[in-house]
């Protein structure tokens, strides 16, 4: 009796060697210039990693081949949390969609919301009131320190301290407070309005954010005596996914990362929004381009924002918080309520919404922690886009990642992936 066996069947590739194709083929359609020699004895490795991996976040899988415990070559795979949000917009009134970029970088919803919201002023050619602006800029800066406090608590959990992550949330659950009081709402405030913000900030929010102003600069320091002396966390992360200026430039590299390399890119400098010109504020950067270089940005990026909201509630002065154009913006609670005219006005603006000329286009893009996020419309004159196209900058830095773990060790790819911060909800959108 002739025994048939498909693992001892010569004639049918392994399941490395169906893997290691696949591997081979995806790098060649990039055109790589990684030369790897070929492996007599058979002793490389095709690892998965993720999507299941809580470093991955769930929703990011590596392709790994590995060489011992070297990455000799990977490839990364997206688009397991894709939501088709863009296409939602679509079939949304532009206020109506303004949830929706709450949960693309969900860890800093409110600069997400200031980023559709300029775009639509933009494409729409809506004036904004000055406080209104103002308190944008308020909310967008407190948003940058959370998503940054985040980043740090998880990467220094990733290199081993575990406790660093409960005093890094510490300082977030104060910042969930002041939104709470701020839009009424911790987590997915949705607080922005096209034509302004939903209501005013409460004397005693601004008394919030002045008691964590003055507060949070000490624990800062604190972190820093804590880090920056600790020959665990710095070696784990200096010379630790590098990537040249050049590399970075190619690829699209944004935000803190870009930073991290020497180009001192902020669009808050570079194409002034909201009142950011009118503020003082310095661009932190690096050279080295490795964990640590990017590391360094973000805890300097956090007191420039403290700077930032200081200079903020020095200049906002009373005033209207929204435009004063039934039109262009919804009406007060108080207009909806008391009197005919707020409540016609209400309703126009849930049913058809604001509608921007048509066959007019614009794209706007505002400095996010993660960086460069911006909106790409295109009005039919209704009331709802025709079509919207998202740059999210957490997409264009996990280009980069697969350049940074080429010749690293898989112990230091979950360093990696928290140096380089990406939220799966707004690279997949």
């Amino acid at each position: 009796m002739e025994l048939k066996n498909s693992i001892l069947d010569k004639s049918k590739p392994t399941f490395f060697e169906k893997h290691q194709n696949a591997l081979y083929k995806s790098l060649e359609d990039k055109h790589t210039t990684v030369e790897v020699e070929q492996d007599p004895l058979g002793t490389r490795m095709i690892l998965n990693m993720g999507p299941q991996h809580p470093a991955t976040h769930g929703v990011l899988r590596l392709l790994l081949e590995l060489e011992g415990e070297k990455i000799l070559r990977n490839r990364l795979d997206i688009g397991y949390l894709h939501r088709g949000i863009e296409k939602i917009a679509e079939n949304k009134t532009y206020q109506e969609f303004m949830p929706y970029t709450d949960r693309m970088d969900y860890l800093s919803p409110y600069s997400n919301n200031v980023a559709l919201c300029t775009a639509v002023e933009k494409i729409a050619q809506i004036e904004v009131p000055d406080r209104a602006q103002y308190i944008r800029m308020i909310g967008a800066e407190l948003a940058r320190i959370s998503s940054h406090l985040l980043f740090l608590g998880a990467m220094v959990m990733d290199t081993g301290a575990i406790s660093f992550f409960i005093w890094t949330f510490k300082e977030r659950e104060r910042i969930y407070d002041i939104f709470d009081n701020f839009g009424g709402h911790r987590f997915t405030i949705s607080h922005c309005r096209i034509g302004g913000v939903h209501n005013d900030l409460t004397p005693e929010c601004i008394s919030m954010i002045k008691e964590f102003t003055e507060s949070f600069p000490k624990e800062h320091s604190d972190w820093l005596k804590l880090l920056n002396k600790n020959r665990i966390f710095y070696d784990r992360n200096a010379n630790v996914g590098n990537i040249t200026y050049d590399q970075a430039l190619q690829l699209g590299v944004t935000g803190p990362n870009i930073r991290a390399v020497g180009v001192p890119y902020d669009i808050r400098k570079f194409d002034p929004y909201l009142k950011y010109d009118e503020v003082e504020f310095d661009i932190p950067t690096r050279l080295e381009g490795d964990n640590l270089s990017r590391y360094f940005i973000r805890m300097e990026e956090m007191l420039e924002s403290i700077r930032i909201i200081r200079q903020c509630l020095d200049k906002m002065t009373p005033g209207p918080i929204r435009t004063d154009n039934a039109k262009q913006t919804y009406p007060s609670k108080d207009e909806v309520y008391y009197s005919m005219e707020g409540l016609i006005h209400d309703f126009m603006m849930t049913d058809t919404g604001i509608c921007p000329p048509a066959g007019v286009e614009c794209y706007h893009a505002v400095e996010a922690p993660k960086g460069e996020l911006g909106f790409y419309i295109q009005s039919d004159g209704t009331g709802h886009p025709w079509r919207m196209k998202i740059k999210s900058p957490s997409f264009t830095n996990l280009q980069g990642l697969e350049k940074m773990l080429d010749g690293e060790m898989i112990a230091d790819t979950v360093v990696m992936i928290g140096g380089i911060d990406p939220v799966m909800g707004e690279s997949d959108k």
